[in-house]
């Protein structure tokens, strides 16, 4: 049973003082006798007993009117909500080739990471159920962010990602495996890594193909990203002056490496060449990974406001009744 306005039971108590002082005002008698032993009644009737008490009905019409004006409401139909649920790790290259400025952002040309951040940004802000996290990767690997419903702490740890953070490299297997290690002891029973490089892996311990095989015994299904424009791309680096130029640089992207860990795990390969196709990656990754969960709750009320109303009026019509019937006074 809920109580939308509780904040009517103060009524109860003044009604109550009312009534109270009511009954202890002095009221001049409307016929003086000289003794009280003309009025002395050694066995007081029915009568008698509910012309004394009619005020207690004055009483229960406030309490309730004021049960009323509270809104019990009781459910009367237990519901089912879909709500969508799944546990994302993204994992994302922070190595220097990131640097590499071949996409754009907001109409200017910007770096590979700088507009991932922006695509995973609208990526989060577009789920609503799922428990997140980010894993950064280069030579080593780490947790950014643990897996989280909280989006504000999560986008401001995505904020604090950036590219030589840790030494150079690309060590695409240490960065799935720890995204696995996020993973792996969840309850969740859908769980994936989103997992976007721009290179090929030459760093870390363990290979993209063991990693895979992890994955794939744990059930968590990996898209893989290829990120950066297929032949030369603009990187920027230092003149003799300081000045920031821009060399025409090849930056390979292993997409064997990357097809053969998606298709082991059932997952999926993308190749984002610029920033339209980046974010059209992300979206129809949040089209295809929706799972559903099925969750109890009371959509539906029975308002017991009439209820109390009707009783409440009904008390009042009959106090209205017997004070000008049977227990009407002589003025």
């Amino acid at each position: 049973m809920l109580i939308q306005n509780p904040i009517y039971f103060l009524l109860i108590p003044v009604a109550a003082g009312i009534v109270y002082y009511s009954l202890r005002k002095n009221k001049s008698p409307g016929i003086r006798f000289s003794s009280e032993r003309f009025l002395t009644i050694s066995s007081p009737t029915f009568k008698t007993l509910c012309s004394r008490y009619i005020w207690v009905l004055r009483l229960l019409v406030f309490v309730f009117l004021a049960l009323a004006l509270a809104r019990f409401r009781v459910p009367i139909e237990e519901s089912k909500i879909q709500t969508e649920g799944i546990d994302i790790i993204l994992a994302l290259d922070t190595s220097t080739s990131m640097l590499a400025e071949d996409f754009t952002l907001r109409g200017r040309r910007a770096n590979r990471l700088d507009v991932v951040k922006d695509v995973v940004e609208n990526f989060i802000q577009g789920r609503k159920n799922d428990r997140i996290g980010i894993v950064a990767f280069a030579a080593r690997a780490y947790t950014a962010s643990p897996l989280t419903l909280d989006y504000g702490w999560l986008l401001e740890n995505l904020k604090r990602v950036k590219i030589g953070m840790i030494e150079d490299g690309t060590a695409i297997g240490s960065g799935l495996s720890v995204a696995l290690k996020r993973l792996e002891n969840t309850k969740a029973k859908s769980k994936i890594v989103i997992l976007l490089t721009d290179g090929i892996n030459n760093a870390g311990k363990i290979s993209p193909s063991l990693a895979a095989e992890a994955a794939k015994a744990l059930k968590v299904k990996v898209y893989t990203i290829g990120a950066g424009t297929k032949g030369m791309a603009p990187y920027p680096m230092k003149d003799f002056f300081g000045n920031t130029v821009y060399q025409p640089v090849k930056i390979d992207i292993d997409e064997d490496s990357l097809i053969n860990i998606a298709s082991k795990t059932e997952g999926k390969y993308f190749r984002a060449t610029d920033t339209k196709s980046l974010k059209e990656i992300y979206a129809e990754i949040d089209r295809m990974e929706k799972s559903p969960i099925e969750e109890k709750g009371y959509m539906e009320y029975r308002e017991l406001f009439p209820i109390f109303l009707t009783i409440a009026m009904a008390l009042l019509l009959l106090e209205v009744l017997l004070r000008n019937t049977i227990l009407r006074r002589i003025p």
